[in-house]
């Protein structure tokens, strides 16, 4: 892995969320790029292409309404050559799912899928253990959270 601090991607359906933890992640040293899930199901950020410039080491997805629809979309864009061994957090109110993505394989590595409401510390919490884990720490994968 390339020295330096680690950049992590932002995909989420609230702006306020993109900005806080931007802010949230920023103050941790990490680099960090974004978009509106919106902006991306509406083809206006192609998020390959965003990928492939930026290169995140770890990617926050929040799956949005239409479930069905944002957990395909997931799975399509996982099974990406240029997503190969990159973290994932994923949020979402919906995350029943969390333990069956499709097309699971030993490249796929979603690390922690946090169900809304969520706190950012615990979203930062999980992108930290994500980078520790791409660095090859010895830190344990955390466990997914469920809203209570």
């Amino acid at each position: 892995m390339p020295e330096g601090p680690t950049t992590v991607a932002v995909f989420n359906s609230n702006d306020d969320v993109v900005e806080m933890l931007r802010i949230a992640l920023e103050m941790e040293g990490f680099i960090v790029v974004s978009a509106h899930v919106d902006e991306i199901r509406r083809g206006r950020v192609a998020i390959v292409d965003l990928i492939q410039q930026h290169s995140p080491d770890v990617i926050i997805y929040d799956v949005v309404p239409p479930y069905e629809h944002s957990w395909r979309f997931l799975e399509h864009l996982r099974a990406d050559p240029s997503m190969e061994g990159r973290e994932w957090v994923i949020t979402s109110t919906n995350p029943q799912r969390a333990g069956e993505p499709d097309n699971a394989s030993d490249t796929d590595r979603v690390l922690e899928i946090i169900g809304k409401p969520y706190d950012i510390r615990e979203i930062v919490r999980a992108v930290k253990a994500a980078a520790a884990r791409r660095e090859g720490k010895t830190e344990a994968p955390a466990q997914p959270s469920r809203p209570m």
